[in-house]
């Protein structure tokens, strides 16, 4: 598709259906070439869609197109409550990803913005490591700095056991804030 740059509505179809299409996600980088346009533009592309109510998550490993009825989507979900300095954000989820339950977002409460919520969407140690990666390089700063590292985390899992399990092992990791705290 290298013959010219493609225009904006026959350009925002492709990005759609490249992005309904994957199962992974997919970088706007990647969607840039792919149409001879920068990245910005993608980005412009991305934030017109929204505005037409599809539903695409703009993640750390690129954009997802979230289905709305797939089988696939984890059954069981869990909102936690977690407290830790940043240089442990690996360690915790990690913990979360060995047990095979996915890290869907980051959920702060920020005095004056409110509910703040970061897609995280991690499942594996290379998501995680590509996550924090992606931080470092961009010296971005992690929402719980805001909050003095507390934060809420959604997980996802294709079993309520596996998130019980998880939650017994932050609490022995420490990052785990239960109501006695």
């Amino acid at each position: 598709m290298n013959e010219g740059k493609i225009p904006g509505t026959k350009r925002r179809e492709l990005i759609l259906n490249w992005l309904k299409e994957m199962n992974a996600p997919m970088k706007g980088s990647e969607m840039a070439k792919k149409t001879n346009v920068s990245r910005q533009v993608i980005v412009q592309d991305i934030s017109l869609l929204k505005a037409q109510n599809e539903p695409i998550l703009a993640t750390s490993q690129g954009y997802v197109y979230m289905k709305q009825e797939n089988d696939e989507l984890p059954a069981f979900k869990r909102i936690i409550a977690s407290s830790h300095n940043p240089e442990a954000t690996a360690e915790e989820l990690n913990i979360i990803v060995d047990y095979g339950v996915t890290v869907k977002d980051v959920i702060i409460e920020h005095p004056v913005y409110g509910e703040l919520t970061a897609s995280i969407m991690v499942s594996n140690r290379k998501e995680v490591r590509d996550f924090i990666e992606k931080i470092e390089e961009t010296k971005a700063a992690y929402l719980s700095q805001l909050t003095e590292g507390l934060h809420l985390h959604t997980l996802v899992a294709d079993r309520e056991e596996k998130l019980a399990e998880v939650c017994t092992a932050l609490k022995a990791a420490g990052y785990l804030v239960s109501e006695e705290d």
